[in-house]
């Protein structure tokens, strides 16, 4: 899973566990795109948008879906995931044969691939890829989190049969495998010397590879676009690869677009100005600006796709670390015993009024959120077959809260136990008009059962390094992608996984905490998707994450809000668009072709 901060989205198996950002995030850059258009070769290009600037190049390093969905453009696995239909599909690799025993995997790579420099691309590379990058402890990558199997957190064994075919094998059956190898494969060519070689403190300078300051002709790619122009928040350029193995039905190359534009800013406005007069050629829709666009796709020559709900989730997490850095709580205790009480979280949970969030937020746009599965995954649980849900209700909330001991004061401020009066800071990442409006929401929702938050919207890069870093924060407003694989969310609900925000243990070349504890629930949880993964029953394999879905709805490590439908307008010159709520409109980038 990946913290979601773009709108771009070209779908792939490798878009990895979760990550932090912006619902539905629409954006553009400061200056007219029209500048860049008029100053550069007039050829086929495709102009969208991002919320910011990428944080690495370098995938494996990589922490957020925007970047992930760029790093989608320029790189492609063993296989992919087709999002209109749920199904794997072969990529570099052609064929896959799985073993009897389902614990053999051997994949046979097509004739003739190769790198955006020209050289050869062979199963060495795979090779390389596995072992010396997702699987080398050294490298802090939460792929790693997707590929470890079992309770004893093995990794799968990888090795070379012959120059065409590569064989990975699992020391227990794994289900969900034959997607997760889809992981971007990386040239061993440029890269393998950057695992050798180590920097003063022991690290492989892998580590500083590939940064956004890197001159792009160095960053060799096997996706059907390539890294060629790059200004500080204002714009990334793709061009296409010519080296792409993929092929039209003539036998033409592919993609067809010759080059793609991303503009950068952290305005949703400045995004739907910039796309009705024309600069943007696809914007994410988002309900508020769902009406005037609809009125305009006529006259504006443009189409927008809808598909139900979209896949990600959006929610707010409590800070439930009860660990100590340098000896300091990195939570105030007083607040951290408030978030550890669960009758706190579900008072919390039916205190918001997410029905109003959707008619008033959304315009009617959205669905109410219950659990951390996508609604088109089949491992979906649904209210219907059981799953616990907290409409609104103010009254139990207060029933909850009077249970823990908490009570009101003369002026309807709510007090704990002690009396200290309950008072929190809620972040969330600045600049997107939508998730500052649900954040204003649950103040104001909050505030009728006597709870005083204060709302503090935050630069991205300061957001995220609260989050995932200094872990100082309270409580937070958030998204995480979705996908049909509950175990693309392993890195979310392992206590040990690099995105278990809401208890973070530190990660790699963090400072230490003193006093980390994992609670019994959480632990199931963990152990669960474990036992999940490791099932090849679909009956049993559904019912294992019916039960994860039945404890996070009791205890509310996340307190689900809306589900917005996902919507993207996209203009009438493009020809071959098949939209998908999992894939967006570009999915598909290669076979898309501009007709006007």
């Amino acid at each position: 899973m990946k913290f979601i901060s773009g709108i771009f989205s070209n779908f792939k198996r490798f878009y990895l566990p979760v990550i932090l950002a912006s619902l539905t995030a629409i954006t553009v850059a400061a200056c007219n795109p029209e500048n860049f258009k008029s100053s550069a070769a007039q050829v086929p290009q495709l102009v969208s948008s991002i919320l910011s600037d990428p944080q690495t190049f370098n995938y494996p390093l990589n922490q957020d879906a925007s970047t992930t969905s760029l790093l989608g453009l320029v790189f492609d696995g063993l296989t992919t995931q087709n999002p209109t239909t749920g199904k794997f599909e072969p990529s570099l690799a052609e064929s896959w044969q799985i073993s009897d025993d389902k614990l053999g995997f051997v994949f046979t790579m097509r004739e003739g691939l190769k790198w955006s420099d020209g050289q050869p691309l062979t199963v060495d590379d795979v090779v390389f890829t596995f072992n010396d990058i997702y699987l080398n402890e050294a490298i802090p990558t939460d792929a790693r989190d997707i590929l470890r199997i079992g309770e004893s957190r093995a990794l799968p064994k990888v090795r070379k049969i012959d120059d065409r075919r590569v064989e990975f094998r699992t020391p227990e059956p794994f289900a969900p495998f034959l997607g997760n190898i889809g992981l971007p494969i990386l040239p061993a060519h440029v890269l393998k010397k950057s695992i050798k070689t180590k920097d003063q403190n022991g690290k492989p300078i892998f580590l500083t590879k590939w940064g956004v300051d890197t001159p792009l002709d160095q960053i060799i790619v096997n996706g059907p676009y390539k890294l060629e122009r790059y200004d500080t928040s204002q714009r990334i350029v793709f061009r296409r690869n010519p080296y792409y193995w993929r092929k039209g039905s003539q036998g033409e190359p592919q993609p067809y677009i010759e080059r793609i534009v991303w503009q950068i800013v952290e305005s949703t406005d400045t995004a739907l100005l910039q796309f009705r007069s024309g600069s943007l050629d696809t914007i994410g829709v988002t309900p508020d600006y769902f009406s005037l666009l609809k009125k305009q796709e006529k006259q504006g020559n443009f189409k927008i796709y809808e598909d139900g709900p979209a896949t990600g989730t959006s929610f707010v997490l409590f800070n439930l670390n009860q660990g100590k850095r340098d000896g300091k709580p990195l939570v105030n205790p007083i607040k951290s015993r408030w978030f550890n009480t669960v009758e706190f979280r579900q008072a919390v949970a039916y205190a918001i009024d997410r029905q109003k969030m959707i008619n008033n937020t959304f315009r009617g746009l959205g669905k109410p959120q219950n659990s951390p599965v996508s609604v088109q995954s089949p491992y979906y649980l649904s209210p219907q077959e059981g799953l616990k849900t907290y409409d609104y209700n103010l009254e139990k909330a207060r029933q909850l809260l009077r249970k823990a001991g908490f009570k009101s004061n003369a002026q309807g401020q709510l007090l704990d136990a002690q009396g200290n009066r309950v008072r929190f800071t809620l972040l969330t990442n600045s600049g997107n008009k939508i998730r500052e409006a649900m954040g204003a929401q649950i103040k104001q929702d909050l505030s009728k059962i006597g709870i005083q938050v204060d709302f503090t919207p935050l630069a991205w890069n300061t957001y995220t390094d609260k989050l995932s870093n200094t872990l100082d924060w309270d409580a937070s407003l958030l998204s995480l992608t979705g996908g049909l694989e509950p175990n693309d969310g392993a890195n979310v609900w392992s206590p040990e996984g690099g995105l278990h925000m809401f208890n973070q243990k530190p990660q790699a070349g963090q400072k230490p905490i003193q006093g980390w504890e994992v609670a019994p629930w959480e632990a199931e949880i963990g152990r669960l998707y474990i036992q999940g993964a490791r099932e090849l029953d679909e009956a049993k394999r559904k019912e294992i994450y019916a039960q994860t879905q039945r404890i996070t709805q009791e205890n509310l490590p996340f307190i689900y809000l809306v589900n917005p439908l996902a919507m993207s307008a996209v203009r009438d010159r493009f020809e071959g668009i098949e939209y998908s709520a999992l894939g967006g409109a570009f999915w598909n980038i290669y076979e898309i072709k501009i007709t006007k």
